[in-house]
């Protein structure tokens, strides 16, 4: 493991959702395994049909600091996040994608608002102009692109990034989340929650190395629909759990 680079003995808690991932999950996690924080590592299968359980299995053994939790029905990414959520022992909590989209390299951007105690909760923005990213689904682009900003109507947050993955938590915030969505709606759940708790939001730029539909995107035009109810739904009618 590479030196702690966290003040005070902090420890990062990395949620992994996976779904279908035998490609990239091994890779994912040495990505993030070379980090240079004191962290524990959660994988969550989500009934996948390929061998990702099998391999998630070797990776606990060999690592002493993941811990693997098993879906026996398919939740969606937003149960797979509430069951990796509610393990979390550490004093940050950070959402990571298995399929390789998203570098692991870029924590320390994500956690310096953070470790500086400036922010409650971070998201990582693939369109403030990161290292790299990928040229490519304009469509795709666009519509992020709308979400965000129907987001931002409803909570009056001025994000550029709604739907990233990249979201960072102080842990006294991610445990009042309690989420319910079970599909890709739990972005903007997430997003409408936060912004009721009076949470201390930054944004910050992030590498990107989106993939297209053929190597295995699994979000369509019908998520947009799912999205834009969700975040009517979440900001005017969603409750979060109170502060301790």
């Amino acid at each position: 493991m590479s030196k702690n680079v966290f003040p005070n003995g902090m420890k990062l808690s990395v949620v992994i959702p996976i779904y279908n991932e035998e490609k990239t999950l091994r890779e994912i996690v040495e990505k993030v395994q070379a980090t240079p924080y004191t962290k524990e590592i959660l994988l969550i299968d989500d009934c996948s049909k390929d061998s990702s359980r099998e391999i998630m299995k070797v990776l606990e053994k060999e690592f002493d600091n993941i811990r693997c939790f098993y879906h026996e029905k398919n939740l969606g990414k937003g149960g797979g996040l509430a069951t990796g959520f509610a393990q979390t022992t550490g004093d940050v909590v950070l959402i990571q994608d298995a399929d390789l989209e998203y570098d692991p390299a870029d924590y320390p951007v994500l956690l310096r608002p953070i470790i500086e105690g400036k922010a409650d909760v971070v998201f990582g923005s693939r369109f403030l102009g990161g290292a790299y990213a990928r040229v490519h689904l304009f469509y795709h682009y666009l519509g992020n692109r709308f979400l965000t900003m129907v987001s931002n109507m409803f909570t009056n947050l001025n994000l550029t990034d709604m739907e990233t993955c990249y979201k960072v938590f102080r842990k006294e915030f991610a445990d009042r989340l309690d989420l319910k969505s079970r599909t890709f709606a739990v972005e903007p759940e997430i997003t409408a929650k936060v912004s009721k708790m009076r949470a201390r939001i930054y944004e910050v730029p992030i590498s990107y190395a989106g993939r297209d539909y053929s190597e295995g995107k699994k979000i369509g035009p019908k998520d947009a629909f799912i999205a834009i109810w969700a975040i009517a739904r979440w900001t005017l009618f969603g409750k979060v759990r109170p502060a301790k």
